[in-house]
């Protein structure tokens, strides 16, 4: 290869690098803002539940269109897919900016997280068919190393822009980033398609999205109301139950699915996924929690709340590549074992936290939790895809994928249920002695608590906020704990063997594998 042929190739690859830092920016800068988008003054004054919707809408579309994305790019081309998805993310990114209520931004955010769908399987195929073999893992790597981009860089700046201009703002920053990657791909990025070309699926992508907002609907609804009785609580359940079922049993009837249900009888490889699954499901739901307890109880500013949440991202980047190589000599048991144990033990050790706990813990807490989460899936995501035959893990990465991405939505449905009503409960004694109307106001949130507390001139029922949401987020902390100690129980008992499920390292290969979820990982 020729110099001008490898400077070709660094064109392409920092090209699809830029457009990919959308993707994790994007999954990390909204936690910041979540305390505004609260506020009824400042912000949009949405409820928990809409709340909850804007975070697990980005999620919920980003899961089901990725599989469905690749089948596209290999009919159509592409990098047509990799533009479609740019020019969708940028679009939805400005119609969020000047929504005017939780509605609209919950819409935009679900359009987002299709784009996001768009852009990463495009990306790492046009990085397949352009870089020869020799240079393929280190280009991968490179590809991989922009989710660390995003996960550090988000928080901070989103807490900037949050505390110097509107809520607006984190979602605006994406359009320049959008306009350079457009340039960028028209002028060097090729557009190669699948000699062997996979049917969409349309059927399976109504189906899996039905079925999951439909499943997230009743969970949020029914922490929302208190009320797990109501036939749209019940029903909502069980008809999103049904439909999910429905997607599996048309996969399953599908020559050609494109979320294969048979790959899970592999035991490693549905293990692992599941190890992952409970994972993410866990760390997004203490995303949420963690910007109400920093900003809200704690009263930090939005840029603080950033600075406060970079350990937990320099955590995960320092655990990825160390947790790789570890995994490669020790096994996967031995490793991201572990480090799922250390996540599980870090949303413990927030049992111990007050209102006025020093923040030194705060940090040093998030640093292990995302050192665990770099060592957990960076090596489990090359294991489980390995313990398949070479012509299936291309279906396996896609379901693994799918797999954390269902594991995030669930995680903000199911915890942030909890989160809610818990409060919900712990803060009835406190508010007993209002007039009915203005208790219900208060009722919903610690937000909506503040707000009442603040016309009706009572600092008191400030304190009892803060104090009933501490302990809901204790609550939920426990939750998400067990789960991802369910996870590593799992994980250790199907790798338990001291057996090669890892391909020799070939550059920092590895670090990719993990880093595809980095977008849930932070």
């Amino acid at each position: 290869m020729t110099v001008r042929d490898l400077s070709k190739d660094n064109r392409i690859l920092s090209i699809l690098v830029f457009s990919a830092v959308l993707i994790w920016l994007d999954a990390t800068i909204l936690g910041v803002a979540l305390e505004r988008l609260a506020d009824p003054s400042a912000g949009l004054g949405a409820s928990p539940g809409q709340l909850q919707w804007a975070v697990g809408a980005y999620s919920l579309l980003f899961a089901t269109a990725l599989f469905v994305a690749g089948a596209l790019g290999d009919r159509y081309g592409h990098r047509r897919i990799l533009v479609a998805g740019v020019v969708m993310f940028g679009v939805a990114s400005l119609w969020a900016a000047w929504a005017s209520g939780p509605t609209e931004l919950i819409v935009a955010r679900g359009l987002m997280g299709a784009g996001g769908a768009m852009i990463m399987p495009a990306s790492m195929a046009i990085i397949s068919f352009t870089f020869p073999p020799e240079r393929r893992p280190g280009a991968i790597a490179a590809w991989a190393a922009s989710s660390g981009v995003g996960v550090a860089g988000g928080p901070l700046l989103g807490g900037l822009l949050i505390d110097h201009f509107w809520w607006g703002s984190v979602f605006l920053v994406n359009v320049p980033l959008v306009g350079l990657s457009l340039l960028g791909i028209a002028v060097y990025v090729p557009n190669p398609r699948s000699p062997q070309r996979r049917r969409p699926d349309p059927l399976g992508l109504v189906l899996s999205t039905a079925g999951l907002g439909l499943l997230a609907y009743g969970l949020i609804e029914g922490g929302q109301r208190a009320d797990w009785g109501r036939w749209q609580v019940c029903g909502s359940i069980a008809a999103g139950l049904a439909l999910l079922a429905g997607f599996v049993a048309a996969e399953l009837r599908a020559a050609e699915p494109s979320f294969d249900p048979r790959l899970f009888r592999n035991r490693r490889f549905a293990a692992g996924n599941l190890a992952l699954g409970a994972m993410f499901f866990a760390v997004t739901g203490q995303m949420f929690f963690g910007a109400f307890y920093l900003q809200g109880a704690r009263g930090m500013s939005a840029w603080d709340a950033g600075l406060v949440a970079l350990p937990g991202a320099l955590g995960v980047i320092a655990g990825a590549p160390l947790g790789s190589r570890l995994a490669g000599r020790f096994g996967v048991a031995a490793v991201a074992g572990p480090g799922l144990v250390l996540v599980a033990l870090a949303f413990a050790a927030n049992l111990a936290f007050a209102v006025d706990t020093p923040l030194l813990w705060w940090c040093v807490v998030g640093a292990l939790s995302g050192f665990g989460i770099g060592a957990v899936v960076a090596p489990t995501t090359a294991a489980v895809v390995a313990a398949l035959p070479m012509d299936r893990m291309g279906a396996g990465s896609a379901v693994s994928n799918t797999i954390r991405q269902v594991g995030s939505v669930l995680g903000i449905a199911v915890l942030g249920t909890i989160l809610t009503t818990s409060y919900r409960h712990g803060i009835g004694p406190a508010l007993a002695g209002l007039p009915e109307g203005v208790r219900e106001g208060a009722r919903p949130s610690a937000e909506a608590t503040r707000h009442v507390a603040t016309v009706l001139g009572r600092p008191d029922l400030v304190d009892a906020a803060n104090r009933a949401f501490v302990h809901a987020m204790h609550v939920t902390a426990g939750w998400a704990g067990l789960v991802a100690f369910a996870g590593a129980v799992a994980l250790i008992l199907a790798f338990r063997n001291r057996r090669r499920t890892m391909p020799e390292p070939a550059g920092d290969v590895q670090v990719y594998a993990g880093s595809t979820a980095g977008e849930s990982s932070a």
